[in-house]
């Protein structure tokens, strides 16, 4: 069953996936990075403080934390194309932020299954938190950007900004 979702930036419908401002997310982000950096630093702490794997301390607790998001980006001459594999995700658990060169992914969903083996209860539980950020190949037109959200694919269409014009003469003495 295909789940679909269509917004624009300027007029959201109460099913579609949301468009938001980029700093609705700068909290979230903020979080998220917070979380990730007191992670790291337990796996710091646990290897015995020694310094010169941060950057391995700081990719495993990324990786416990957000779920992984694969994009693509394809550009034509009028337009850029994002899809992001958003497996599990509803539009209601996503935000999506624009800017002339930059897509903001964000979303959080419930998850995590009890399970009861004799005395025993297991759960099953797996990252449910995502942060994408995407830099963009050109300028884009974030407010006329359109979004789908289809068999666990967000789809982002957003045509190219004009270039600027520029006056006969103007760069002359």
């Amino acid at each position: 069953m295909s789940e679909k979702a269509t917004a624009t930036q300027t007029a959201p419908e109460s099913n579609s996936l949301k468009l938001v401002e980029p700093q609705l997310l700068f909290d979230r982000t903020n979080r998220i990075h917070e979380a990730i950096a007191q992670r790291a630093f337990e796996f710091f702490e646990r290897d015995g403080g020694l310094f010169d794997r941060e950057l391995e301390h700081w990719f495993k607790a990324e990786a416990e934390l957000l779920h992984p998001v694969h994009v693509q980006v394809s550009e034509s001459s009028d337009a850029v194309e994002v899809q992001a594999e958003m497996p599990g995700f509803s539009p209601k658990e996503l935000e999506v932020s624009v800017r002339p060169q930059l897509v903001t992914i964000s979303g959080k969903k419930e998850s995590g299954e009890d399970r009861k083996k004799g005395t025993a209860v297991y759960r099953e539980q797996c990252s449910n938190e995502i942060l994408r950020v995407i830099n963009l190949p050109a300028d884009v037109e974030a407010s006329r950007a359109i979004a789908t959200l289809s068999n666990g694919v967000l789809t982002l269409n957003i045509p190219k900004a004009s270039p600027a014009k520029t006056t006969a003469g103007s760069m002359s003495e």
